[in-house]
């Protein structure tokens, strides 16, 4: 990707396919595949990595993830229906929509692919689509509802009472919008005896990191394999969901050194490091910080491989996570997105003005809105690139990248930042590292602006065309 930015092209590349332009390389997601992967391989655990297409819409991954014999997790009508058109095995694809209409179950039923079932209202709706077109449901249970205790590296099964040397119970539910009741919706279990479906495996989704909540996850949900296995049932799978962490930056110092800066600017220590002193999640009340960093961390370790090894490892009353999952004979799913695509692609946008505000700051106006490298965090914290296309020196300009959206919120970044030879219209400013999430989970038509193309490159520069999402469109 360094190469492309550094070609004598990408100015009339960008002006051709318009700003901003997202520019995406598959081929790293291979390697991300395989880092995972080896770790579930070499504790012997029988796995399958899904990649979870909402991470990113272009076809080019589906394409890849093929390649790699990764299976592809989907969460919308239009995404399974590209996946098979793609030649993707039915059973390579599972079906994790929030919300699922008639038509996506019935698609599902018609090409037998996997449904993740969250709740009682959407199996009885899977049920009676089931009776209506004359075809049993391959299922996985999608369980919540985890119980968890910080102190301990994963609670034995559904041990809500177990109490600490000093006599206390932590265990607490972990919070998720996600999934049955892991405690309390057993008896679900036996009323799909009676049902047209056939259940082949578990599920969950689990908020944040924290490889902890994870084994607590899989420990929870090994007794549910035994009990829907005791039902009658035979479950062969167990898929952990995504979450996969990843590091954006090499530094931890750097990291830190901006929150306990940003820190110092909230508590009037020192001027600003954001647009009017944005929190970023946190605030100051009575000389204290409160709150929490509202950001993903850009900065974290373990990741991927690491730390699905970490997991693997843990041990359960005596036992490894993988020896658990060998001897009860399930093979390990994941579902990772963002991880997959690390180093798979990066937005540009061009400079159309700048000008001071008020208060002195100079404010750079981009071709794009922010909803086209933002995910659901208060915002994306990551130096940008500056390609100069003026070559002649400025002087040093400090400020905020904003949008084209007519709010007074339209900032593209919130941190202010420092360009030491100035910076003009018609620079290209450059988001590294976007492919997974930023680029397309919050895109916005608003304005009727039209949506970013995506240009795939191979390594070697040798390919460049639009990706055929794109060519679709057109």
């Amino acid at each position: 990707m360094c190469e492309f930015l550094t070609s004598e092209h990408v100015t009339q590349i960008v002006t051709k396919h318009d700003s901003p332009l997202n520019v995406i390389c598959p081929t790293p997601m291979s390697r991300n595949i395989a880092e995972i992967q080896s770790e579930m391989e070499a504790r012997g655990v029988p796995s399958k990595i899904f990649f979870a297409r909402k991470a990113n819409k272009c076809l080019s991954f589906v394409d890849e993830a093929i390649r790699c014999d990764a299976g592809l997790d989907t969460a919308s009508e239009n995404e399974l229906r590209q996946c098979l058109q793609r030649g993707v095995c039915p059973d390579d694809i599972i079906c994790t929509a929030a919300v699922k209409s008639d038509d996506l179950i019935d698609c599902c039923l018609a090409h037998q692919v996997c449904i993740a079932i969250d709740n009682r209202d959407e199996l009885d709706a899977v049920v009676g689509r089931c009776r209506a077109v004359g075809k049993r449901a391959p299922i996985a249970i999608r369980l919540g509802g985890f119980l968890h205790d910080d102190s301990l590296r994963g609670l034995p099964a559904c041990d809500e009472q177990r109490p600490h040397a000093d006599g206390s119970r932590q265990a607490t539910k972990l919070p998720t919008r996600f999934g049955f009741d892991a405690v309390a919706d057993t008896d679900i279990i036996k009323q799909l005896c009676d049902l047209p479906v056939e259940v082949r495996g578990v599920h969950f989704h689990l908020d944040g990191y924290d490889a902890g909540q994870r084994v607590s996850g899989i420990t929870q949900s090994l007794r549910w394999i035994d009990l829907l296995r005791s039902a009658g049932h035979r479950p062969s799978f167990m898929d952990i969901g995504g979450g996969f962490p990843i590091s954006y930056l090499d530094d931890e110092e750097q990291w830190e050194t901006f929150w306990h800066q940003h820190e110092r600017a909230l508590l009037g220590r020192r001027d600003p490091l954001t647009y009017r002193n944005h929190g970023l999640g946190l605030l100051e009340h009575q000389g204290q910080i409160l709150g929490r960093r509202d950001s993903y961390p850009y900065h974290q370790s373990p990741v991927r491989g690491n730390w699905m090894a970490s997991i693997l490892d843990s041990v359960i009353e005596g036992n490894t996570i993988a020896e658990l999952l060998r001897e009860a004979r399930i093979e390990l799913r994941c579902e990772p997105g963002r991880s997959l695509l690390d180093g798979c692609g990066m937005t540009i946008s061009r400079v159309e003005f700048r000008k001071q505000n008020a208060d002195g700051d100079w404010l750079i106006g981009l071709s794009m809105n922010r909803t086209q490298c933002r995910t659901s965090s208060a915002d994306f914290l990551v130096d940008p690139i500056l390609i100069r296309t003026n070559r002649s020196a400025d002087d040093p300009k400090s400020g905020f990248l904003v949008g084209a959206y007519c709010t007074e919120s339209e900032l593209i970044s919130l941190r202010k930042l420092t360009f030491p030879q100035g910076i003009a219209r018609g620079d290209l400013v450059v988001f590294p590292n976007t492919a997974g999430y930023l680029m397309h989970f919050l895109e916005s038509r608003s304005h009727q602006f039209p949506l970013a193309k995506n240009l795939v490159v191979s390594e070697t520069l040798s390919v460049m065309e639009l990706d055929e999402i794109d060519r679709r469109v057109e």
